[in-house]
């Protein structure tokens, strides 16, 4: 048993019976280095004055304002691709189309609450996807891939998104699994 399953079965064991868990199917590994590359973009965002948003971000032509509703409207496209596989989407969701260049021009408290709620929707539906469900093909950023894939692409995409913030992410903060990934 490695410390993040001894850290894992310790926390369940303090929340008891009634709290929800990742399946045991779900790639835990992969959800670990997305779910702490989120915490890591999150600490870079808060750093953030509100008017350090319209600055440039790493990547060419890109604001930090675009660059944190591409990394929301990530989340919630995988979100909804998910729930896709429980249930059917409400209209509303299926007809769901990501405008980054609307998103960037929010308030930047609205800016931040966007990328908070992409999050904790996106951590809800990977919680809650049964285990046979984690090996369907879902479609995320136009490419068919089984819905375990998820937590892998969206850790590099958040731990990179957090470095391309230009505001103290560092490459060599990037975890090892993802750098030698990126290569």
């Amino acid at each position: 048993m490695t410390s993040e399953d001894a850290a894992r079965a310790a926390l369940k064991a303090r929340q008891g019976a009634g709290a929800r868990y990742d399946d045991p199917a779900a790639p835990h590994d992969d959800l670990l280095l997305a779910r702490r590359g989120t915490a890591y973009f999150a600490r870079r965002l808060n750093a953030l004055r509100d008017d350090d948003l319209w600055a440039p971000s790493l990547r060419a032509g890109v604001s930090r304002r675009h660059l944190i509703a591409q990394v929301s409207y990530q989340a919630r496209e995988m979100a909804l691709a998910l729930k896709a596989l429980r249930e059917p989407l409400v209209p509303e969701e299926a007809e769901w189309r990501a405008d980054v260049a609307l998103a960037a021009t929010l308030p930047a408290r609205a800016l931040r609450h966007l990328f908070d709620h992409a999050v904790k929707h996106l951590d809800v539906e990977w919680r809650d996807l049964p285990g046979a469900a984690w090996d369907a093909a879902v479609t995320l950023e136009g490419q068919e891939m089984p819905a375990r894939e998820s937590a892998r692409l969206r850790a590099a995409t958040v731990w990179q998104a957090a470095v391309d913030l230009s505001n103290g992410g560092r490459a060599a903060d990037i975890p090892a699994p993802l750098r030698a990934g990126a290569a």
